[in-house]
């Protein structure tokens, strides 16, 4: 059955023709209403993940749907297409189930709550946000099992239901998730703040409405649209060519045994749209790594990196989607088959933005940014204190950003803009452990005229026993660099036992025990280099061992000579030359030591059927570098 949006009075929408301040005045009470979304968010959320660091996704839409301001894309015309009932004034939506919304949020983790809007009877706006619960359930702490065969491991799904009901709370139902988490404090305040997030945006329509009147805000949602169809199709006619071109990059493994896994997206545009076929990308894992890409979402990516390189002004919204049409095979890693598992999807998530990047500044290389917005790194840690009270944190760390046109990549930097850490002080006060060191690394950002951002070493001392579970990438496959710069550091992991010992572990592994006094260190990738390296300054390089974020040694990567804190110019100069002379020609893109006979072999001909190539231990990967 269709879904049935109930209208007491049901006309349409009249057009208004609208000036210039009223729309620009429309437009920026809808930005500033998104913005205090989050103010809500973060102020009412308990969990560190949503309080401390801002992992929640706020959307304004029309009536149909379309995004008009947001940061993740409309997810809910995935909805629509897959409810089956009505949806009446006073109702709220709830779900966390990615299969039931066409991945428009990619694992059960993620919680989305979806309010329609009504004025009269009419249905004229929806406001939703979703955010990442610390854990919903299932097998591990922190509900993300690496180990995973199907979604059925992974915690509560909780399928698109009423949580009001015309205008009725549905307590029982809230009761019945709450049971299954570990966490029941934390889920139930963060639900509460994804609630009040969306009644404070449905407010400030109202508003707006009451001051212009319904007509003139519907049509100033649909300007805003159409506006952004425009700028971006004149986009697209201006840097998309009508030749394919593609690009390609690896999920280091799966956290089993298996990988790499490869991604890649071939790109050309056929009249006034652009193409964007992920056929060649490996089939879905049979662990948790999948990530079901959804189409709308993808759009959003490649719009706004066309934004942000070409017109930053322009207020992305979903107004351009009918110009870009995503092909992505089914049964790979970017669409699993129901019930694949998808709670580790973040490594594929963050690898896109890279995709994009490659894809898109082969036309234009000047434009060209490093690799670097290569993962999300997680670290959980939970277990009983000496109290008998569960503890249980997640924390989203932070890597090298890429070095980009416009100059260095910044140091130990989040994936999202929009994220924040959280502060050493509040980890130490509400969980039973003490930061050691927290600072960038020196030398892991790539060589370049301008600079990878370097990573992060960040070391844990616990002061409790418990069970850690890391979720990182990089760690074989580094963020590779451009137009001469130099890859960045591969990500790495060491456990330091109380008598000094030291153990490499895994970038993907689910429980592993430590004790009290056990060390980890939680080093993340560096940023790939942007630019010939010789051509950084050498004073520059010489502040930057002064600032501790690059080595005397390192500083050779520039051919940079120093000592003594200065640099010796004559020693300097005769190295960049011998430097020059031997190198040969610089590439486009430097992938680093033996990823060319990576991208070389073609692991898509293994067939669906067929077992992936087992990936190098780490130990041995790292001892390459």
């Amino acid at each position: 059955m269709p879904t049935r949006i109930n209208e007491a009075n049901p006309r349409p929408f009249g057009e208004i023709a609208l000036d210039t301040v009223t729309l620009d005045i429309i437009e920026n009470a809808l930005r500033n209403a998104r913005v205090e979304m989050d103010a809500t968010l973060v102020r009412t959320a308990m969990s560190p993940g949503i309080r401390e660091q801002g992992d929640a996704f706020p959307l304004i839409a029309d009536p149909s749907g379309k995004m008009i301001v947001g940061q993740f894309g409309s997810f809910i015309g995935g909805f629509l297409d897959g409810w089956d009932g009505e949806i009446d004034d006073g109702d709220m939506i709830f779900l966390s189930d990615p299969y039931s919304c066409e991945g428009a949020i990619s694992h059960s983790n993620d919680w989305l709550v979806l309010l329609p809007v009504y004025r009269d009877g009419r249905l004229i706006a929806w406001t939703a946000m979703f955010g990442h619960q610390s854990d919903i359930g299932g097998k591990v702490a922190g509900s993300m099992p690496i180990d995973a065969r199907s979604i059925f491991e992974e915690g509560v799904r909780i399928p698109p239901v009423k949580i009001w009901r015309k205008g009725e709370y549905n307590e029982d139902l809230v009761k019945l998730v709450m049971h299954q988490t570990r966490k029941p404090d934390w889920c139930a305040a963060d639900l509460n703040a994804l609630i009040a997030s969306c009644r404070v945006a449905a407010r400030r329509i109202h508003e707006m409405c009451d001051r212009f009147g319904d007509d003139v805000y519907v049509s100033a949602t649909q300007a805003l649209l159409a506006r952004n169809h425009r700028a971006m199709k004149a986009l697209i006619a201006m840097a998309i060519a009508e030749e394919p071109i593609s690009f390609e990059d690896y999920i280091c493994d799966d956290g089993v045994g298996f990988g790499p896994y490869k991604i890649k997206c071939s790109m050309w545009r056929e009249d006034d749209k652009v193409v964007l076929d992920f056929t060649g990308t490996d089939p879905q894992s049979a662990a948790s790594v999948n990530f079901f890409l959804n189409e709308n979402m993808f759009k959003m990516f490649f719009g706004i990196y066309m934004i942000m390189v070409f017109d930053p002004a322009i207020l992305f919204n979903d107004g351009f989607y009918d110009l870009i049409d995503v092909r992505i095979p089914e049964g790979s890693l970017l669409k699993p088959r129901y019930p694949a598992a998808l709670s580790g999807r973040t490594h594929a998530l963050g690898r896109i933005f890279d995709i994009l990047g490659g894809l898109l500044g082969q036309k234009t290389p000047e434009f060209l940014c490093a690799a670097g917005f290569s993962s999300s790194p997680h670290l959980m840690f939970s277990g009983t204190d000496r109290a008998g009270k569960w503890f249980q944190l997640f924390q989203i760390g932070f890597g090298g950003i890429p070095g980009r046109p416009m100059g260095d990549g910044p140091d130990g930097h989040s994936l999202w803009p929009g994220f924040t850490n959280v502060p050493n002080e509040f980890l130490e006060r509400y969980f039973p452990l003490r930061i050691e060191r927290y600072e960038a690394l020196a030398d892991t950002g790539g060589a370049g005229l301008h600079r990878g951002g370097n990573g992060i070493h960040m070391t844990y001392c616990f002061l409790e026993p418990g069970s850690v579970s890391i979720h990182d990438d990089r760690w074989f496959v580094p963020p590779w660099g451009v137009n001469g710069g130099e890859p960045g550091a591969r990500a790495r992991k060491i456990l330091e036992k109380a008598d000094g010992s030291q153990t490499i572990v895994p970038n993907k592994i689910d429980t592993l025990d430590v004790e009290a006094g056990d060390l980890l260190h939680f080093i993340t990738w560096g940023g790939g280099g942007w630019g010939d390296p010789l051509l950084r300054s050498p004073e520059l390089v010489a502040k930057e061992i002064r600032q501790g974020l690059v080595s005397v040694e390192g500083a050779l990567r520039y051919g940079v000579v120093v000592r003594d804190g200065s640099v010796d110019a004559a020693a300097t100069e005769a190295l960049r030359a011998k430097m020059r002379s031997e190198r040969g020609e610089l590439p486009l893109f430097n992938y680093g030591p033996g990823i060319d006979a990576l991208r070389e072999r073609s692991l898509a001909e293994t067939g669906l059927a067929a077992p992936k190539q087992p990936v190098w231990r780490q130990e041995q990967a790292l001892a390459a570098e």
